[in-house]
């Protein structure tokens, strides 16, 4: 078994995204802070209604996947077909933007806390213009583990830790993605069994963990992404009580070219998509398919 160990620090740095909610990005400040297939990382969280209320408006995309998972809030996604979908504390949308979809997410409370997650995952170049599909997935759908060092949300992917398995409802694509929730009380320890060729990161957003290998700890502070070296295994020490990101995904290795809210290979595929846009061609005005859950 090998074990991973930290080998880079990205620290979040202050934003703001859609109509000015204020953000911390992490992963995707630019092209050298991006793992792939991961895209970009931003945290969204406020109490004050004056940081969030004015939401992200319209806006579309091509060529990958977001994933929004809501901590604490109520959103309401509409697409340009007008199909609605409620996000509420503790659930997820899992997007597939593919060829092309035009949606909002705007705030469905005026006053209280907001907070939360919104994840870019690179689509391969074979999957880019599929059919735009979406699911909105509800607290009780993802899987929740109790456990003697605290507790586990999977969303997508299988936590395995010792002789514990346990799937979440997003399983079967192509980057094999893994994406773990955890509460890791004072003192306590994780370890964790990744695919041993995905690229992984760890991102606590409720104090620090500690990432340990054969002669040390080292530590991934609040707000900031640890991308971790390869391996099986991923031991997690938690000196305070402290909630982490535990993120794995298989590489693509294809080349990327970024515009906004376009994800494709080429310049000439990105301004295909602007093109596309401009002329009210980029979702061929056709309804996004529903993603099948795993049972």
């Amino acid at each position: 078994m090998t074990a991973r160990v930290l080998q880079r620090l990205i620290p979040s740095i202050a934003a703001s995204d859609g109509a000015g909610v204020k953000i911390k990005r992490s992963l995707g400040q630019n092209p050298h802070t991006r793992l792939d297939p991961f895209l970009m990382l931003d945290f969204f969280g406020s109490d004050k209604a004056g940081d969030y209320i004015k939401g992200f408006p319209p806006h579309p995309h091509r060529g990958f996947e977001t994933v929004t998972y809501m901590l604490d809030g109520h959103m309401l996604h509409e697409d340009h077909l007008g199909n609605q979908g409620h996000l509420k504390s503790g659930g997820v949308q899992w997007m597939t933007a593919g060829r092309g979809i035009i949606h909002s997410e705007m705030p469905q409370q005026e006053a209280g806390l907001m907070q939360g997650f919104q994840l870019w995952l690179n689509l391969p170049a074979k999957e880019k213009m599929k059919a735009a599909a979406y699911v909105d997935i509800a607290p009780e759908q993802i899987p929740q583990l109790n456990l003697p060092q605290g507790s586990a949300k999977v969303i997508a992917g299988t936590l395995q830790s010792g002789n514990l398995q346990q799937s979440g409802p997003i399983q079967g694509l192509t980057t094999d993605p893994q994406y773990y929730d955890l509460q890791l009380a004072a003192g306590q320890s994780i370890s964790l069994q990744l695919p041993v060729t995905h690229n992984a990161f760890v991102y606590p957003y409720a104090g620090q963990v500690l990432v340990q290998d054969d002669k040390e700890l080292r530590k991934v502070p609040e707000h900031h992404a640890g991308v971790l070296t390869h391996g099986n295994t991923l031991t997690l020490v938690a000196e305070h009580s402290s909630r982490v990101l535990v993120l794995a995904a298989a590489p693509i290795g294809e080349p990327i070219v970024q515009y906004g809210p376009f994800v494709m290979n080429s310049m000439a595929e990105i301004e295909q998509a602007i093109s596309d846009y401009q002329q009210g061609k980029l979702t061929a005005d056709t309804a996004a398919a529903t993603i099948q859950l795993a049972q």
